[in-house]
């Protein structure tokens, strides 16, 4: 499916990796409508698109039904993003099930019921757990230790499920690790990068949970909405699940080092403090399919990543004393 001058929905698009696809959807000529309710997602995040006369912004909740019967109406494609996040599911995790697994029914049925030519259901590579074998196919066993994982899992199979039952051309993608401009570094939506250069840039020295030889799948988030991308414009993959990542396998204590490295403070020896409840050993991602099907690669690895991205948090002019303040959760890094 050629998706070109289309009409979109991004769901979730003024979050992290939403809107960074939103980016891509209009490069393409594409009308984006973007459903947000700000509740981690930002007005920020879409400011770069405020005059942009092919973007919608519906400030809205996915469980809204009546809402997205309206928003879906004429709709070509929808990418499913709204999502709760991952150390939430600790805490609120009736919360994190009812956004996660109810509210992607909910877009599904209202795509179904609108016609919708395609869906794309962006998912998580925390449906895996940790790995049993790697590099990690598609095929691997889903396993999630959390319930963030769990309702990401069952969100895929209401997906899949509605294309089986209701011929919506539906597909599952499944990122791992996105971090890059736009990421989360504040509170329980804080991820591992953008919170070591923050208490970095404050010599302030990074906490690692456990021994640190736990792996990633890091990959820049220009990357990942160019893996979204392309994966939702082919054919092959309606049905299927897809892993979008870089391919290439990163300890937490490696990553600390390459942070250091580009901040130019490596004498700030991390702090190691107890594992995380649940936490994910291993994360290695088979990119394969992805490559052969829908012709995607990554293509910044991880080095040149993390350089880029210091780079861009140093150039927004944040008060990096009060962030750091303001950033009580770092138990939940």
């Amino acid at each position: 499916m050629n998706i070109r001058d289309k009409k979109v929905v991004v769901t979730g698009g003024a979050g992290f990796i939403g809107s960074h696809l939103a980016d891509v959807l209009l490069n393409a000529g594409n009308h984006v409508t973007v459903i947000d309710n700000f509740s981690s997602g930002s007005r920020t995040n879409l400011a770069h698109l405020a005059e942009n006369p092919l973007v919608t912004v519906i400030e809205g909740d996915v469980r809204d039904r009546s809402l997205l019967a309206d928003a879906l109406r004429g709709v070509d494609v929808v990418y499913h993003l709204a999502v709760q996040c991952l150390r939430l599911s600790f805490k609120n995790p009736e919360l994190v099930h009812d956004v996660n697994a109810t509210g992607t029914l909910s877009v599904c049925m209202e795509s179904v019921a609108n016609s919708v030519r395609r869906f794309i259901y962006v998912s998580s590579s925390e449906v895996y757990g940790s790995a049993v074998s790697a590099p990690m196919p598609e095929e691997h066993p889903l396993e999630p230790t959390t319930v963030y994982g769990a309702s990401k899992a069952a969100g895929e199979l209401y997906a899949l499920s509605c294309f089986r039952t209701y011929g919506l051309q539906s597909m599952v993608v499944r990122p791992f690790n996105t971090y890059g401009p736009r990421s989360h570094f504040e509170g329980a939506s804080g991820e591992v990068i953008p919170k070591f250069v923050l208490r970095m840039l404050n010599d302030v020295p990074p906490v690692i949970f456990g021994d640190g030889e736990q792996t990633r799948d890091f990959t820049y988030v220009t990357d990942t909405a160019r893996g979204i991308y392309a994966a939702s414009a082919c054919d092959e993959l309606v049905g299927q699940a897809v892993n979008i990542a870089r391919g290439e396998e990163v300890s937490i204590n490696r990553l600390a080092a390459l942070v250091a490295q580009a901040l130019a403070k490596e004498s700030l020896r991390p702090r190691h403090m107890d594992a995380r409840p649940a936490d994910v050993l291993r994360h290695f991602a088979d990119t394969a399919k992805a490559r052969d099907l829908a012709g995607f690669s990554a293509e910044i690895d991880i080095q040149h990543g993390v350089s880029l991205y210091c780079d861009w948090f140093r150039s927004q002019g944040y008060d990096l004393k009060a962030l750091l303040a303001q950033d009580a959760v770092i138990n939940w890094q």
